[in-house]
């Protein structure tokens, strides 16, 4: 068997062919043809000595050989891509690239970040949306920020945001309607509700709450549905109902004003908000100083 360095390109084509365990996609990744991608896995092939498919019709597998490969190749174009993030870096203006879902930027880190810029006027940020899980060695991003319980492998986990929830509603509308004293008043409101509620209970609603509360005298069914989340929080602030908010998301409006709190009981949620990212970055002060920002903030340190 060869030990000399094999053909990058087709190492390239086995890697993603690997990852999709098909060439027609591996094609459409690449922009060639499946042909195209068959011959570059048979010249490796051919360099190695080995067999690292197995073809049976229109079905591809990995042999033992090619299962036992995957990992370190993926891992060297891994080390590649790192590397060449570093160089581009190093004489250029720090730019702290993060995926978030869309109501913690809307609720929590827009309303913060002119504080953030005043610690640190070096630094800048590019903020995008998505509920999808980033692939860090594709997608070009330092970090992302997870709802979970914070089990994320060969990542690096920091708790930053517990959850708690608890009602809440426009001060107008208070004023203007029965007053609220226990949770069965608010039967005299209409609720405002998430339609991302989950049956895992990362999300709950109101049921889930009025359980929690011991409380069995209120439709918890009837009234609006949202989607994203920070929309029901926005409805609530407009006067067309009661919203069951998550603490971080209202925490800003409270302070203000703009919404006050409808009981002091608060559901505790298993899920927290976590910023995850590569284990090879876990020293990185850029993401260090941005997970050590948000903990300050009223988060959580580990």
């Amino acid at each position: 068997m060869s030990t000399r360095m094999p053909p990058l390109n087709p190492l390239r084509t086995f890697e993603v062919a690997a990852r999709h365990l098909s060439f027609s996609r591996a094609a459409d990744e690449l922009f060639v043809t499946a042909a195209a991608v068959s011959h570059q896995i048979k010249t490796l092939e051919d360099s190695l000595g080995v067999r690292l498919f197995t073809r049976q019709g229109n079905s591809l597998t990995l042999t033992e050989t090619g299962t036992n490969y995957l990992p370190a190749i993926q891992q060297a174009f891994k080390q590649v891509a790192e590397a060449t993030y570093r160089l581009h870096k190093r004489d250029q203006r720090p730019i702290l690239r993060m995926n978030v879902p869309p109501t913690f930027a809307v609720k929590w880190l827009i309303p913060r970040l002119d504080q953030f810029f005043k610690l640190h006027p070096d630094i800048d940020v590019k903020v995008s949306t998505s509920n999808h899980m980033v692939d860090f060695s594709r997608e070009n991003f330092d970090l992302v920020m997870c709802y979970g319980r914070g089990s994320y492998p060969g990542m690096q986990s920091k708790r930053c945001l517990p959850v708690e929830v608890f009602p809440v509603c426009s001060p107008h509308l208070l004023k203007a309607g029965p007053p609220v004293t226990r949770p069965a008043d608010l039967k005299h409101y209409t609720l405002l509700h998430d339609d991302s509620v989950y049956s895992d209970g990362s999300n709950p609603g109101w049921s889930t709450w009025f359980d929690f509360v011991g409380c069995s005298e209120v439709d918890a069914t009837r009234g609006p549905s949202f989607w994203p989340s920070h929309l029901v929080i926005d409805a609530a602030l407009d006067g067309l109902g009661v919203a069951l908010a998550k603490k971080p998301w209202v925490d800003k409006d409270l302070a203000s004003g703009r919404l006050v709190r409808l009981s002091d009981l608060s559901l505790p949620v298993e899920y927290s908000y976590y910023i995850v990212y590569p284990d090879s970055r876990a020293e990185d002060p850029l993401i260090t100083t941005f997970v050590e920002w948000v903990q300050s903030q009223g988060g959580a340190a580990d």
